[in-house]
Order: C-alpha cells, then sequence, then structure tokens
C-alpha cells in the first residue's frame, strides 16, 4: 500500500505564491506519474497540473504560466509552485500518484487534500 500526504496549504492573498508539496510512502516499486487535483465547493474536480516520470508535464488551462510542477524522484515526492494566486484558485487540492508496486503491477492512488485560500 502507499499512502501520499500533501503539505503546505493555507490562506494567501491575492496576488501571492504558495507551495504545496506531497510526498509519497509505503510498498513502492517506483512511481509513473504524479498530479495535482483540485476541488472548489459546488464544482467538479480538476486536473491541475501532472508530471511524469520523465519530467514532462502538462497543466489545466486555468493555471498555465502562474503554476509549476516539479518532483524529487529520491524522496518520492511532487510540489506544486502556485503564483500570481487569485480567488478562484480556491479549493481544497489533491496529490495523485500512478505507480508500480513491482515490475508488472501498477495502481494508484490519492492523498487526503489540502486547503488553499485565496482571498481579494
Amino acid at each position: 500500500q502507499v499512502q501520499l500526504v500533501e503539505s503546505g496549504g493555507g490562506l494567501v492573498q491575492a496576488g501571492g505564491s504558495l507551495r504545496v508539496s506531497c510526498a509519497a510512502s509505503g510498498n513502492i516499486f517506483s512511481i509513473n506519474t504524479m498530479a495535482w487535483y483540485r476541488q472548489a465547493p459546488g464544482k467538479q474536480r480538476e486536473l491541475v497540473a501532472l508530471i511524469t516520470a520523465g519530467g514532462n508535464t502538462n497543466y489545466g488551462d486555468s493555471v498555465k504560466g502562474r503554476f509549476t510542477i516539479s518532483r524529487n524522484n529520491a524522496r518520492n515526492t511532487v510540489y506544486l509552485q502556485m503564483n500570481s494566486l487569485k480567488p478562484e484558485d480556491t479549493a481544497v487540492y489533491y496529490c495523485n500518484a500512478q505507480y508500480y508496486t513491482d515490475s508488472y503491477s501498477t495502481s494508484d492512488t490519492w492523498g487526503q487534500g489540502t486547503l488553499v485560500t485565496v482571498s481579494s
């Protein structure tokens, strides 16, 4: 089993910056893709950013140019640097990881989420 623990959420003013982190632990052979999703009250959960094991990235249209996803493979940790934050970025941010438990089997898991609140 693999566990994901997010940290770094909090309250920030519009235009400010924040970095959230997600650390994976447990029975991991290797991690493939890691991603950040977010969900605001009354809204659908949406993809924010993802990063492959090779470092290729994709971003949601609403955060392109403002957010940067990165990872430290030695620490099994993924980061999301959020700049120029807007009130509409307010949401619970969830980490997701796709991983290999051995040479043949894959699975994925979710973190519990960390709340990011952007005040106007």
